[in-house]
């Protein structure tokens, strides 16, 4: 019996029941073969009926296809609400990150003319406080294009060893810094992975062991899984000696700005959040294992590539002396008055001469008077004008071709894509002054 508060679904299947039920009714009196009479009322009755209960049927479809038009409306909602999250997110940490690298630029002008030990102790600390507030931003950014749709990987084979020797570089400072005994055991294996995100993964694991270990040492390694029914894989294990976490806190800690412990640490308390949604979007497992005063072990599941050894990274080279850059021009194209201020000063503390224009029409106007050794540019500028279009231009109408080196505080992934120039060189903002000024030699031939 069909009832009111029945759903659609419940509808739809008690009513081919009572379908099925009535054929065979009919079925049934046809094979008895009756008084003619009794049987043609008898089908009469059940033709009506069959009748009135494909009207249900048809009612019901209708609802539910109602309720399914709606929840497509409200997904679609939801995914619009989504989309200007990550835009805004997106936005906000572009507005930020444009005066902390005006900041940056600043105080890397100030501490390299400053005799007096005070200040140059103080810029030191301001220099550390806007540090964190860059990792923060970095962090929702990194969060905002990770839960984007538009979201990409690119997976490919990644040698292992290569990876370790550059997480040395990258974590060895802080781990001297907290006297750490920070060890990698060397593998050749080869996974498939997207580099980028397996090396910020990793970078994560490690980073969040070191900050929070309370013993000596950390370890980071690979061990190979074994039976295992998808394909050969490696775990990726990052293991600390902290205080472990407890069965109840092993969900939660990878919710965004969640610590458990050791809050005088610095940290923005995003470092799992994107570990874990990085692991999502790759499709690699990931695992904590830990128990409270046994320490902790994060590990990463990787799908082994058989592939033949790929070339060792090459060594870093060594500090030298910076090249002189004096006399040197460069054309600054920067829409933001502080940020051009700002890289004015510190061009021109090199030694160059520095020629700041805020878009590309003044650009191929001053460059129409003499030609720049280098062009320095925001890619973002005024209305629909960009960094990229100021270099076109200089090109197509006066033949100039310098070297050009982008700095902008949007993703340079995003903008190499967004332009089809995957040899462009761009720096992402907060840029430091030592990386500027290493972009520059490289770019002027000078390294």
């Amino acid at each position: 019996m069909l009832r009111e508060t029945d759903s659609p679904g419940q509808k739809i299947a008690k009513l081919t029941r009572i379908n099925e039920v009535l054929i065979r009714r009919l079925e049934s009196i046809s094979q008895k073969r009756g008084p003619a009479y009794a049987l043609s009322r008898a089908a009469e009755v059940l033709e009506r009926e069959v009748v009135a209960r494909n009207l249900d049927l048809e009612t019901a479809l209708a609802e539910l296809a109602l309720i399914n038009t709606e929840l497509a409306t409200a997904r679609e909602v939801a995914d619009q609400a989504n989309r200007a999250k990550s835009r805004f997110l997106r936005a906000a940490s572009h507005d930020l990150l444009q005066p902390l690298s005006a900041a940056k630029l600043f105080l890397a002008h100030l501490r390299e003319v400053s005799g007096d030990a005070l200040q140059r102790d103080l810029v030191s600390h301001l220099t550390a406080t806007i540090d964190s507030a860059e990792e923060l931003i970095r962090a929702l950014l990194q969060i905002a294009k990770l839960d984007s749709r538009s979201f990409q990987t690119n997976l490919a084979p990644v040698a292992m060893g290569r990876l370790f020797r550059r997480l040395i570089i990258d974590t060895q400072p802080v781990a001297s810094a907290r006297r750490i005994d920070l060890r990698f055991v060397g593998s050749k294996a080869t996974v498939l992975s997207d580099g980028v995100y397996l090396r910020q993964i990793a970078q994560n694991l490690i980073t969040n062991a070191l900050k929070y270990t309370t013993g000596r040492k950390v370890l980071v390694g690979l061990r190979h899984e074994q039976d295992s029914e998808v394909g050969p894989a490696v775990w990726l294990e990052v293991l600390d000696q902290g205080p472990g976490i407890a069965p109840a806190d092993q969900t939660r800690i990878f919710n965004e700005f969640e610590r458990l412990s050791l809050e005088t640490q610095p940290g923005t308390g995003l470092g799992l959040s994107i570990v874990q949604r990085a692991c999502d979007q790759l499709d690699h497992r990931l695992e904590l294992i830990s128990h409270p005063g046994l320490g902790s072990r994060f590990r990463v599941r990787l799908p082994l590539v058989q592939t033949p050894s790929l070339p060792a990274m090459t060594e870093e080279a060594p500090d030298l002396p910076r090249p002189d850059l004096t006399g040197r021009r460069v054309l600054l194209i920067e829409n933001d008055q502080t940020m051009r201020h700002a890289m004015q000063y510190l061009l021109e503390s090199w030694g160059m001469i520095a020629w700041p224009v805020a878009g590309s029409e003044e650009a191929v106007q001053v460059a129409m008077l003499a030609a720049p050794d280098l062009i320095l540019s925001d890619y973002r500028l005024d209305g629909e004008d960009t960094g990229v279009a100021a270099i076109r231009r200089l090109s197509q109408e006066l033949g100039l071709a310098p070297p050009a080196l982008i700095v902008s505080a949007e993703p340079a992934d995003m903008i190499r894509r967004k332009i089809g120039e995957p040899a462009l060189e761009i720096l992402e903002k907060p840029v430091a002054a030592e990386d500027l000024n290493r972009a520059i030699r490289h770019s002027l031939g000078l390294t």
